[in-house]
């Protein structure tokens, strides 16, 4: 095989994966998929999974002697991506995760208002199309979820995105178009998703007793994951380990912290005193989070730690309506990777609709004022915004496309940490909360691995999360469920923060210094080989 017969594999590889994922190829801005959604019946999802296997079979006969460097780690990234998808087929998650049915059409109209790459006629008549597909994805649903195969707590999770979604669909669709033609034509479609959303939100409510699924993955395919998919030398119990001692040497320096914060020494007890100082509501929230993303990124631009590209910008903004039933933590959304765009989405965690005042609060707790300047870092700069934006210099389009939080929550965790060497956290109360984040992040993977090889249960990782992680219980209780239904991902972010530490630690020796220019040339590299397991990236920065 010749260099451009390994670029045609991979067009016809990733043309596949357009049509069988029509939101997601809208996402990286293909607007020519615009109109199409998903074809979620059962008999696709057996085509997809024997799909995966012939594609494997097609990567992997391609020689390294056939590609270049840069090539032999698209197709290792590629094989990386495959893998896990074949690792999962066993579980059957069409059967098991009811979300499965409401993502593509949701994230699918979303992603069309939240870039507009397109007239807004033609985004009208794209949205009407997907909500118009609602129907036909809840009847593949129930069809398709068996309920002794679904967890409880996925179910719980569906109907709480279901009911969230029929607003969405019904009120704020339509209020994104301005001709009022086009917006009745879109209501209209808005109504009928709605429709389906009530009547799947009813249908997993009367059958919620049934579900009597494990989200368990267990220690094996766990172990795989990490190996196969991720690249990762160690298995699960290694990684637990890493967990539990990475946990008990930040708590150690954060305890030193919380000396100087309020005299206590216990950087739980003071932590849970800050928690208390906190914006009055959510939209002041969302205010502190913007006036500190705005100074994150000044002193980027002041110490010259990394290269801010000409024309990028970050908003910060309040999180979608349906995904508020599901998230309780701030996310980001990327430019599409293939479009001119560099404007990203922060978005901040605001509660539900209907959402008792009491736990409105509660839920401020969780984004108080001491711990806004490391989300602000993690999600925007230099954290996932700065990192995806110059993810779209790369030429490949695998690297524009594949994706691994190992890799980018890494980077966004890794984002916090070099800021705070660098001096960004001026007051210890600032600082704290960055140790906390990291402590945080210790113990998601102490609680997904026990999760997930059905060593604590979800009750017990409510409240292991409560104590050792500074959550509320509201916000505990979302992210264990967050951690049953995605296994390994809440590992990502330390696992992947170390890891590229250690390269930096070895990028830096060969070039002998480690200076600011040092750093940024070490930045600028690594965030340009997009999000691929973390030993690839090192390949192709040692290329």
């Amino acid at each position: 095989m010749t260099s451009s017969s390994f670029a045609a594999l991979v067009r016809d590889y990733l043309k596949e994966r357009y049509e069988e994922s029509p939101s997601w190829a809208s996402s990286l801005g293909l607007t020519e998929y615009d109109e199409r959604s998903e074809d979620l019946s059962a008999e696709a999802f057996r085509r997809r999974d024997a799909r995966v296997l012939e594609w494997t079979r097609r990567f992997r006969a391609v020689p390294d002697a056939d590609l270049d460097a840069g090539e032999r780690i698209d197709r290792d990234t590629v094989l990386s991506s495959l893998r896990g998808r074949e690792l999962m087929q066993p579980r059957a998650e069409w059967k098991r995760q009811p979300n499965t049915y409401l993502n593509p059409s949701l994230q699918g109209v979303f992603t069309l208002f939240l870039h507009r790459l397109r007239p807004e006629r033609e985004l009208a008549n794209a949205a009407r199309a997907r909500l118009e597909a609602a129907a036909k994805h809840v009847a593949d649903g129930k069809a398709n979820v068996d309920f002794s195969l679904a967890p409880r707590v996925y179910v719980e999770r569906a109907i709480g995105q279901a009911k969230a979604a029929s607003r969405y669909a019904r009120e704020l669709v339509p209020a994104e178009i301005s001709n009022p033609a086009d917006r009745e034509r879109v209501a209209a479609a808005g109504r009928a998703a709605a429709n389906a959303y009530d009547d799947f939100a009813a249908y997993l409510g009367g059958n919620q007793g049934r579900a009597s699924g494990d989200y368990a993955i267990g220690e094996d395919l766990y172990t795989a994951l990490l190996k196969e998919k991720e690249l990762l030398p160690y298995g699960t119990r290694d990684l637990r380990e890493r967990g539990r001692e990475q946990y008990d040497l930040l708590a150690s320096e954060a305890n030193k912290i919380a000396k100087q914060v309020d005299g206590s020494g216990d950087w739980v007890a003071a932590c849970e005193r800050l928690n208390r100082v906190h914006a009055p509501t959510p939209d002041a929230m969302r205010e502190e989070y913007a006036d500190w993303t705005e100074r994150a990124r000044s002193f980027l631009r002041d110490t010259g730690l990394v290269t801010l590209p000409e024309g990028e910008r970050c908003t910060v903004e309040p999180s979608p309506h349906f995904q508020r039933p599901i998230q309780a933590v701030a996310s980001y959304n990327q430019p599409p990777a293939f479009s001119d765009s560099l404007h990203g989405h922060f978005f901040v965690p605001y509660p539900p609709d209907g959402t008792p005042p009491e736990e409105v609060q509660k839920r401020l707790e969780g984004n108080c004022t001491a711990g806004i300047p490391t989300t602000a870092v993690h999600e925007a700069y230099p954290g996932h915004h700065w990192h995806l934006v110059m993810a779209k210099q790369n030429p490949s389009p695998i690297r524009r496309t594949h994706f691994t939080s190992y890799f980018a929550e890494g980077w966004g965790l890794y984002a916090e940490r070099v800021m705070r060497e660098q001096g960004f956290f001026t007051e210890p109360r600032f600082l704290l909360f960055q140790y906390e984040a990291t402590l945080f992040r210790a113990a998601r993977i102490i609680v997904d691995t026990s999760l997930h090889t059905g060593e604590m249960r979800f009750d017990d990782a409510v409240e292991f999360m409560t104590k050792k992680g500074n959550l509320t219980p509201p916000n505990a209780k979302a992210e264990v469920g967050r951690y049953c239904s995605w296994p390994t991902q809440a590992s990502s972010y330390l696992t992947g923060m170390l890891e590229i530490v250690d390269i930096r630690t070895r990028w830096l020796a060969k070039r002998g210094a480690a200076d600011r220019p040092a750093l940024r040339a070490f930045h600028d590299a690594i965030t340009t080989t997009g999000s691929i397991p973390t030993s690839l990236a090192e390949r192709a920065i040692s290329v």
